[in-house]
């Protein structure tokens, strides 16, 4: 492997150059090179994630958070407690998780919400989030802030932002 920094010629797989001892870990991150590309790889996810999403604590009542989402029209909740994300409550785990015929006036979110979810930072590329979404197989992902905010990212968000710079 050819150094870019002062040319020499270093044994393939190198973590440094063996003379100037640049480093070589940047070389393998794609570059984007204009238009779609560059917006999809450079474009932050704060562009598009819901500020102050809808939210509930681990304590209160699954009909409680039905009523939200269906007053928020969203398709989760995050769960809060002491300022942190515990979990988020998705229309999934609404129709998978919950017994069936069960009367949601006395189940807490707790027993199920989607514990721990992933989340990802503010200034995360789209790339990045639709990796995570992908892997994962995530319809929302809770997103973080600076300021200990939180915001909310869907697909439907993703999807938008990609038919508004495709077309």
């Amino acid at each position: 492997m050819k150094c870019p920094s002062c040319g020499t010629e270093n044994i393939e797989g190198s973590d440094r150059c063996e003379v100037c001892m640049e480093p070589f870990q940047k070389l393998d991150i794609p570059h984007p090179k204009e238009g779609f590309q560059a917006h999809i790889m450079l474009d932050s996810i704060k562009d598009i994630a819901t500020p102050n999403p809808a939210s509930v604590k681990s304590s209160d009542t699954v009909s409680h958070a039905i009523h939200l989402m269906r007053e928020r029209r969203t398709g989760c909740v995050l769960v809060i407690d002491d300022g942190k994300i515990v979990g988020i409550l998705s229309e999934v785990d609404l129709l998978f998780r919950m017994p069936a015929e069960s009367d949601t006036a006395g189940m807490k979110v707790s027993q199920i919400m989607t514990s721990n979810p992933e989340t990802i930072d503010e200034d995360a590329s789209m790339a990045y989030a639709l990796h995570l979404m992908s892997i994962g197989g995530y319809r929302h992902l809770p997103v973080l802030s600076e300021n200990r905010s939180f915001g909310i990212v869907s697909i439907k968000d993703l999807l938008r932002y990609l038919n508004r710079h495709l077309v």
